[in-house]
């Protein structure tokens, strides 16, 4: 595989600060506004924007993580059983803005299993969606509230949001997979 860094630290950073401005301003009622990220990866990213909205509310923001993996739908058609994280969401989601938060959105299956998880809390008022990378290809009629980068992409590559958390370095890369000559 060969791999190019499209965006730098620095270029999430400011990706993030815009879009938890973006966040503040299009909700007006900051104490019904929640942040929920979905394992792994947009839950580091959502505690970041919720550490950005802390600082720009008037209120401290509740924040929740899911685990989607037994909301999805292929759980049954994948090789390998999905890897459980603890879903955590300590407050009432009834009557709030969530805005769920992801890395990357590709089909959207994952938002809708998280759509499906949240569901299991409580009835929002309201579902937002917040993503690092949105790449198209949507297979479901899913579609961001707010996109820290638009990446197109072809369905032969592969988009890769590190986090520092996780990863020890804050960036996205694409990769191309090499074909063979003769192939």
């Amino acid at each position: 595989m060969d791999e190019k860094v499209v965006l730098h630290e620095e270029d999430i950073r400011r990706s993030l600060l815009r879009v938890a401005h973006e966040i503040a301003e299009g909700n007006p009622e900051p104490q019904r506004l929640a942040v929920v990220g979905i394992h792994r990866r947009g839950a580091a990213l959502g505690r970041r924007i919720k550490a950005l909205l802390d600082g720009m509310l008037p209120v401290d923001v509740p924040l929740g993580d899911l685990d989607i993996g037994f909301y999805r739908d292929d759980v049954l058609q994948r090789a390998q059983a999905p890897t459980v994280h603890a879903s955590h969401i300590d407050f009432d989601i009834t009557g709030r803005t969530v805005v769920i938060v992801d890395d990357v959105l590709y089909t959207g299956r994952t938002v809708r299993a998280a759509i499906d998880a949240l569901f299991d809390y409580g009835r929002p008022q309201r579902v937002q969606l917040a993503v690092m990378v949105d790449r198209g290809h949507r297979e479901l009629p899913i579609r961001p509230d707010y996109v820290g980068k638009n990446l197109p992409t072809s369905r032969a590559e592969r988009v890769m949001v590190r986090v520092s958390e996780l990863d020890g370095a804050d960036e996205v890369a694409i990769a191309r997979a090499t074909v063979a000559v003769g192939a």
